[in-house]
């Protein structure tokens, strides 16, 4: 998903089996556990390219077709990470998806005059039980026992897109726990911050 040339194979591919295509949802990602004091130019390229660029050549290789044919639905998978700086030492990864997020709002806004039937959604999970964390760049540190706790499979989180994709709206937190936190974040930052690095 990091070649462009292969995201554009793909694409041509599905309307080469399907006629067309409905859904495009990008959810590439890949963690690393670096501060940012530590980040080198290779480690946060590498999280730009695998968590940014990838989804931008997802979301350019596809959204022509949604063009050409007035309609199509494209999802874009974040990070709560990218909201709320849960995971301090996660820093890469969540700036990388917060730029996700950011080129998520320009598309939706750009398309949403001239082509209505055409969706762009960002979906926010929060931890989810696969194998992410054991294949970040530098391992990872150990959760604490409240963000296990919360963690979500990854059905969770399908249930959750296969109703967005019945639904379309701009944005979704998988768990619904998180839009609150998010909202409690950013009403006051340094409060919020303080409490959290208390716990």
């Amino acid at each position: 998903m990091t070649r462009r040339a292969d995201v554009e194979r793909l694409r041509d591919a599905a309307i080469a089996k399907f006629g067309r295509v409905d859904v495009w949802i990008n959810n590439a990602g890949r963690g690393i556990t670096r501060s940012v004091i530590d980040l080198t130019d290779a480690d946060l390229d590498e999280m730009m390219a695998v968590n940014v660029k990838s989804a931008l050549y997802g979301m350019q290789s596809i959204v022509p077709h949604f063009i050409e044919r007035g309609s199509g639905h494209l999802i874009n998978v974040s990070s709560m990470l990218s909201r709320v700086p849960f995971a301090a030492y996660r820093s890469a990864y969540n700036a990388a998806k917060a730029a996700l997020n950011a080129l998520t709002a320009n598309l939706r806004v750009d398309l949403s005059a001239r082509y209505p039937g055409i969706h762009v959604s960002l979906v926010i999970p929060g931890l989810v039980t696969t194998e992410f964390a054991r294949n970040a760049v530098g391992g990872s540190p150990p959760l604490p026992p409240a963000a296990a706790r919360e963690a979500q499979t990854p059905e969770q989180v399908a249930e959750r897109i296969a109703a967005l994709i019945e639904h379309p709206v701009a944005e979704i937190y998988t768990n619904p726990e998180h839009h609150d936190r998010a909202l409690r974040y950013f009403q006051d930052v340094g409060a919020f911050e303080r409490e959290t690095t208390r716990r």
